[in-house]
């Protein structure tokens, strides 16, 4: 009789380890409210356990209904796990398909419970549904593979879940399953898929918490870096992104929209907010992908241009500048036409920011005494790109 208890109290663990990740999901998701999958989670883990319990507790008693109640909670656990992930990274299957398969795998263990009472069939109708439910997660997220280190972890921890279904069962239960629950208990097939789910189940969880975790500290950093009503960098991001940069060429650009005072004061802050949306849309598709573009405060933007020379840096403004000027922005029509100026300064060896940026703005302000809706740079450059 104790053994019995302890053997139960044993086979008990995985399912209170899995109950422990729920519980963990559901603070995350009560913390993160936007992160529906966390939810969706817990619900599998509360399912799994709740399948763990009737099936090594023997609620309901009876054998067919204990196995038709024990498949549908692991069952729904499976296929909630599986549209927890795919949310999380923009897939889906149809909601039809989840109530499909929860449909026929319960009928099917149903049929072999109570028509034709067989333990083996049933047994491999769970493991290889199981087996193909997480393997199609895995190909509908496959682009994981080519994703964050930790995405390409979780990747793999489902593949792998899903493709040992199958020769696990193989391996250990072979064709005819073990007559008696306590045969059943102390089979190799028993045993190993306890060990298994434990194995597989734990490294999965943790890697979903591991994907959480990055989630909120990238999510954290872009909050820091990123300014927030352009979307660009700003000035923090900015200043750290050209800290990172390892390249021994490059310039800066650096312009103001011109008369943005008036703007404001004439058409509200909510039009200057449009303008300074529009531009910065307008820096994002004139340019290049190794560009580095932010919105250091105000009116003013930047672009870092790496491996690039001076003379080439100025066409570039050049052409900012025209962008710029020939975008319609959602002004009324008496001032529809918003311009910048320019400042353009060449990357020096040993330069720091502070030094590169000094230049290119007294540049800037050379452009806007001369004008405005122009751009300046060392004389000598000019000469050159306009012979």
């Amino acid at each position: 009789m104790e053994v019995a208890i302890i053997r139960k109290t044993l086979a008990l663990i995985p399912a209170g380890i899995v109950a422990v990740f729920g519980f963990s999901f559901l603070l995350f998701w009560l913390w993160e409210r936007r992160r529906r999958h966390l939810l969706i989670l817990s619900a599998a883990c509360l399912l799994f356990s709740l399948g763990a319990c009737t099936q090594i507790l023997h609620l309901p008693p009876g054998v067919n209904a204990n196995a038709v109640v024990s498949a549908v909670f692991y069952s729904g656990s499976v296929l909630l796990t599986a549209a927890a992930l795919l949310h999380r990274y923009g897939r889906s299957f149809p909601a039809l398909a989840y109530l499909a398969a929860l449909g026929l795998i319960v009928l099917a263990i149903s049929y072999f419970s109570y028509v034709q009472s067989d333990l083996t069939v049933r047994i491999y109708i769970q493991n290889i549904s199981y087996g193909v439910i997480f393997i199609a997660a895995a190909w509908r997220l496959r682009h994981l593979a080519r994703g964050r280190r930790v995405d390409r972890l979780l990747f793999v921890i489902l593949l792998l879940l899903g493709l040992h279904f199958l020769p696990r069962t193989l391996l250990t239960l072979g064709l005819a399953a073990p007559r008696g629950l306590n045969a059943f208990a102390n089979s190799w097939f028993w045993q190993t898929l306890q060990l298994c789910l434990a194995l597989f189940g734990t490294s999965l969880a943790l890697a979903i918490l591991a994907v959480t975790a990055v989630d909120i500290l990238e999510e954290v950093s872009r909050e820091r870096d990123v300014d927030m009503l352009t979307g660009l960098l700003n000035r923090r991001g900015f200043e750290d992104s050209f800290a990172r940069a390892t390249v021994r060429a490059g310039a800066l650009i650096v312009l103001d929209i011109d008369r943005f005072k008036r703007i404001n004061d004439t058409f509200g802050h909510g039009a200057g907010d449009a303008v300074l949306r529009e531009v910065g849309e307008v820096l994002r598709q004139a340019a290049r992908g190794s560009d580095v573009i932010g919105r250091l405060g105000g009116e003013e933007f930047a672009v870092f241009l790496p491996g690039i020379s001076l003379a080439e840096a100025y066409a570039r403004a050049e052409a900012f500048r025209l962008a710029i000027s020939r975008h319609h922005f959602p002004l009324p029509n008496d001032l529809a036409s918003v311009t910048a100026s320019f400042g353009v300064s060449e990357l020096q060896p040993h330069d720091k920011f502070d030094g590169l940026y000094g230049r290119a703005d007294r540049l800037l302000y050379v452009a806007k005494s001369g004008g405005r809706n122009r751009t300046a740079a060392d004389d000598t450059m000019i000469a050159a790109a306009e012979s």
